[in-house]
């Protein structure tokens, strides 16, 4: 079957910059990967696959591109990169352009990049650091001192990792570069030397002080603010504070995750808090002020006459203001009717006498009960 027209497998048309060749060649690279498409439309998308690649193997390379602009398929070696490995240099320009999606297609990561000698150079590693404040702190901030993991240069070696008198010496899997290529497919995988993990070298006798870490592991103290509203769970960011990077590459950050203390009075729900008031069966009954605890200190809240187990007051702005919020939560006070208990036979026989009283006068002092039993004789009627 006929090749069809380079520019027409990359959709462009004959005047089309290099950036237009690279760009088209990604998005089809993307499209037609034999890695993402299986199935029944596997063989189609490899065959698409292969004619978008030679395709921008032709037309990346200026010198291919003159001679196929001017006679065609004839201008150019139909069998150009047979027998060749599927390196970079097999491959022409397509490593290039391959490169800059390599991530989207593996998803491989890590943030290496190359150093001035050549050398991967990696990021170093978040670590996590767990707080655990109480509320009171949660919601009006504190600045406070946690003690952290951190390295130092070692002085014996002064950070090179080798014996006094000695040296490292080049990696022989990678020489010295950090990282190797593996192939699989049509493709060349670069990859993290599992020799020197990336280091791009190697350290024949090591520093019996750091054993060739070039660098020891210390404490440090660090000043951390938590700020005024933070919740359970949050976290904050200390940057560069995480774990020194490799070949010179950055420090990861440390992240503080806040555990807050569980409170002996107070629930907290978002911004708004939330306490049980413990009440007297007469307080209710004959209602009256009422001391409730608050954040900032006490408050009062005003029982009606007749006050019921369970009723709740809101008193607004005594709860939390959030980080993100413009005012403060409201306390809701949930009122606890207690029974008394322990009574002496003085306070029996009183009580006796009240619930006779109670009784002579009918359903009017217990109203929920009332309701209750006419939704029992509803019920077995």
């Amino acid at each position: 079957m006929a090749k069809r027209d380079y520019y027409e497998v990359l959709g462009l048309a004959k005047n089309a910059s290099e950036e237009d060749i690279k760009k088209a060649y990604r998005k089809l690279a993307m499209k037609y990967h034999p890695d993402r498409n299986q199935g029944d439309d596997a063989k189609k998308a490899e065959e698409k696959f292969k004619e978008a690649k030679e395709a921008y193997e032709m037309l990346s390379d200026p010198q291919k591109r003159a001679a196929y602009d001017q006679y065609g398929h004839a201008g150019v070696d139909p069998n150009m990169g047979a027998g060749r490995g599927p390196g970079p240099e097999g491959f022409g320009g397509f490593a290039e352009a391959f490169g800059d999606i390599f991530g989207d297609l593996f998803g491989q990561g890590g943030g290496g990049r190359r150093g001035p000698g050549g050398q991967q150079v990696y990021r170093g590693g978040d670590l996590s650091y767990t707080m655990e404040i109480t509320l009171e702190e949660a919601a009006n901030g504190k600045e406070t001192q946690i003690r952290i993991p951190s390295w130092e240069s070692c002085e014996t070696c002064h950070g090179s990792g080798a014996k006094p008198g000695t040296s490292p010496k080049a990696c022989p899997s990678c020489g010295g570069s950090g990282t190797v290529h593996l192939r699989q497919g049509f493709f060349s995988i670069q990859q993290t030397c599992p020799h020197c993990h990336g280091s791009g070298r190697i350290i024949p006798e090591p520093c019996p002080t750091c054993s060739g870490a070039g660098k020891l592991r210390k404490q440090k103290t660090l000043e951390v603010k938590i700020p005024a509203g933070i919740n359970e769970g949050m976290r904050i960011r200390s940057a560069g504070n995480g774990e020194p990077g490799t070949n010179g590459g950055p420090s990861g950050d440390l992240y503080i995750e806040i555990r807050i203390k569980q409170h002996e009075i107070f629930e907290r729900d978002g911004d708004d808090l939330h306490c049980t008031i413990p009440v007297s069966m007469t307080h209710a009954a004959l209602g009256g002020a009422v001391e409730v605890p608050t954040l900032g200190g006490k408050a009062e809240i005003e029982l009606p006459e007749g006050t019921q187990h369970g009723k709740t007051f809101r008193l607004r702005g005594k709860g939390i203001k959030g980080l993100r919020s413009s005012y403060p939560g409201d306390l809701y006070c949930h009122v606890a009717v207690e029974t008394p208990v322990k009574l002496t036979e003085y306070q029996r026989k009183l009580l006796k006498e009240l619930d006779e009283s109670f009784r002579k006068s009918g359903d009017r002092h217990s109203p929920n009960a009332k309701s209750f039993t006419d939704r029992i004789k509803d019920l077995f009627k």
